[in-house]
């Protein structure tokens, strides 16, 4: 069941009022799900029902995605302000230091909710902030470039794409490996999501000078990474792990950039040993 929930968060301009939508099932451990850029929480669609036997899983739409909306006049969408909005949520749903995993944008975001010590433990899916520049400015460039043809595509088309495998592949090959295996709604939904995503040109904007370069200490962080990830080129993951030594390094074979639908099982089960 999906519900939202507000709250305040400090800014310049006094407290302002942070609203975010997310679904919570499951039982156990607490496990906080990020999703990426221009996605939403139901990038995680595949792989919660299985971490739901094992956690309880709050899948979150970050501020400005899905259905959460954009953060408000005098919050910015860089990192220290979303990271202080995802622990403002965690203090309104009394989350008390849950393990979190992200992919991506959310995989940047775990990280530094793991380095501020605002969770048990850390699992990262192909996270970003460990590009050179030049690796930077091309997976921006895609990522322009996707959300521009999904502003422009008439909903029918895409709906019409969506029915076959290889309208699919047109459509989320970037992000995926196995796009066929994608279902069409799922695919339609998704790439609305990107078209519809209030907050994506202020939180591309604000990643232009981010870079991770800081080891995240005293919690269990895992790295995994998609070898097929045509977005953050997985010798990315090999810098990850020179910043943050004690890291596990997983390679997740035959999947992309978003893996929880390349292979379900695998990144379920990455995701469980990452959160013991």
């Amino acid at each position: 069941m999906s519900a939202t929930v507000t709250y305040q968060l400090p800014s310049p301009r006094g407290p302002q009022s942070v609203t975010l939508s997310y679904a919570r099932v499951g039982r156990g451990e607490p496990l906080l799900l990020l999703h990426g850029i221009g996605h939403h929480r139901q990038a995680w669609d595949p792989v919660v029902d299985i971490l739901a036997t094992e956690r309880e899983v709050i899948a979150v739409d970050l501020p400005g995605f899905g259905a959460s909306p954009a953060l408000p006049d005098g919050l910015d969408h860089d990192l220290p302000t979303v990271t202080a909005a995802l622990r403002g949520l965690c203090e309104a749903l009394e989350l008390d230091r849950p393990h979190v995993a992200g992919s991506s944008l959310g995989g940047l975001l775990a990280l530094e909710m793991g380095r501020a010590r605002l969770v048990r433990s850390v699992t990262a899916l192909s996270p970003a902030g460990f590009w050179t520049q030049a690796e930077r400015r091309y997976a921006f460039t895609v990522l322009s470039a996707m959300r521009g043809i999904a502003e422009r595509m008439p909903v029918r088309v895409v709906e019409g794409l969506a029915r076959s495998a290889v309208g699919r592949t047109v459509l989320t090959s970037t992000i995926y490996a196995r796009p066929g295996r994608r279902a069409p709604e799922a695919v339609v939904a998704e790439t609305r999501a990107l078209a519809e995503a209030t907050g994506f040109a202020r939180t591309l904007r604000a990643g232009g000078s981010v870079q991770f370069t800081e080891d995240v200490r005293g919690v269990p962080v895992t790295v995994a990474w998609g070898a097929r990830d045509r977005l953050l080129i997985p010798r990315q993951g090999v810098r990850a792990k020179q910043i943050i030594p004690r890291a596990r390094l997983v390679r997740l074979p035959g999947c992309g950039h978003v893996p929880m639908n390349d292979d379900p099982a695998l990144v379920a089960r990455v995701l469980l040993d990452g959160s013991r």
